[in-house]
């Protein structure tokens, strides 16, 4: 009965129906039938192009922003920490007699870094000094031949003047036949022997000076003893070597004892003073470099930490590598493939802040962005890039 009963309600609305819409209603599901089905033109999802449009699109973006970078920022890891490296090596022989620094080891300008033993060198200064005093007691006796030589002249002088007068005299009584012509000749020939002994002591007074040379220190005998002296002094003095600056001790190859010889190095100092980074670039990334420009600095010992610096100087000239002799053939470096290895050119970068002396370490590697303009596109990506090169050096 209940089923009965929903069914006739069901039916109640179309019996209940003006005969119009009934009509309708059955003209329109005819129609739908007759009608032909459409066929579906849209474009099928397909999730593979749609990530390749993607993929195409990032390189594109990815290759333009490279060729402006290359150019405006360049980047190098090809970069590491440079100082001056000085071979310390002894100016005089002899044994060592203290080492006073170790290996690897931090100093600070005028340490004494090692010592040759004295004790031959300090003999020399004593010898040395002798040789001056000998010198003086040398010029002593040359001055005393000296005044006696200019007494001696002035006595012969004197003695010529006296046989003049007096023989001015004999000349007068011959000429009066008072005297005889041997008396005369006896005058004569003492006027003779007279000047004959002038010019002999103006010879020997002569022979005196040379002999004494210029007096004081400016005597040639006196010069050459207060040369070795100086000499002597001074190979005294390089007995100790002392750091030139501030620097680290490597390459420390003697002990007590060792006998070093003048001019071959013992140990190697490196200057902490004055460190630089020395960044190889590619030739096509020089193009808007300038000294002055400013750089960011990653070093490896360092991760995660950014310094500062700028470009002290570009690289002139490099060696190509064929290197031909004068005279004979030119030789012709063959290269194969489509591409040519690039070349690069080293840029010398300094410090704007202190680095502390622990991270001044010769050799160490680095990465370096430069910054040639004022781009605030390209200098904020590459910005962002050496911070997380920076940071991917804990893990490599």
């Amino acid at each position: 009965m209940t089923n009965q009963k929903t069914e006739t309600d069901n039916e109640e609305p179309i019996e209940n129906s003006p005969p119009t819409e009934v009509a309708k209603q059955d003209s329109s599901a005819d129609n739908s039938k007759n009608d032909p089905v459409e066929p579906d033109t849209s474009e099928p999802h397909d999730p593979v192009r749609k990530l390749t449009r993607y993929v195409f699109t990032l390189v594109a973006l990815i290759f333009t922003w490279y060729l402006f970078a290359d150019r405006h920022t360049p980047w190098t890891d090809q970069a590491r920490v440079q100082a001056y490296v000085i071979p310390i090596a002894a100016q005089v022989p002899g044994r060592i007699l203290d080492v006073n620094v170790a290996q690897d080891q931090i100093v600070q300008r005028g340490t004494s870094l090692f010592k040759i033993d004295p004790s031959d060198y300090e003999l020399n200064v004593e010898l040395a000094q002798s040789e001056v005093e000998i010198a003086g007691q040398e010029i002593g006796a040359g001055m005393a031949n000296v005044v006696t030589a200019q007494a001696s002249l002035v006595e012969a002088q004197t003695n010529l003047e006296h046989v003049n007068v007096q023989s001015a005299r004999v000349f007068e009584l011959e000429q009066r036949k008072l005297y005889s012509k041997s008396d005369g000749d006896k005058a004569r020939a003492a006027i003779k022997q007279a000047r004959a002994q002038l010019r002999i002591a103006e010879a020997n007074l002569d022979k005196a000076k040379q002999s004494l040379g210029a007096e004081g220190e400016a005597n040639p005998r006196v010069r050459t003893a207060m040369a070795k002296l100086r000499q002597a002094q001074l190979d005294l003095s390089r007995t100790e070597i002392f750091a030139p600056t501030t620097g680290g001790i490597t390459n420390l190859q003697i002990d007590i004892g060792h006998y070093a010889k003048a001019g071959s190095p013992i140990m190697t100092f490196v200057d902490a003073d004055d460190i630089w980074i020395e960044a190889n670039l590619k030739e096509n990334n020089l193009a808007n470099l300038n000294i002055g420009d400013p750089v960011d600095i990653s070093l490896d010992i360092t991760p995660g930490k950014i310094y500062k610096g700028s470009v002290r100087s570009i690289g002139f000239a490099v060696a190509s590598g064929s290197n031909d002799a004068i005279g004979g053939l030119v030789s012709v470096k063959s290269t194969s493939g489509w591409l040519r290895d690039p070349q690069r050119f080293p840029v010398t970068i300094s410090f704007e802040e202190d680095i502390p002396q622990g991270l001044r370490r010769v050799g160490g590697q680095a990465d370096v962005q430069f910054y040639t303009s004022d781009n605030l596109l390209l200098n904020g990506i590459a910005k962002g890039y050496i911070n997380l090169i920076s940071w991917l050096s804990y893990v490599y």
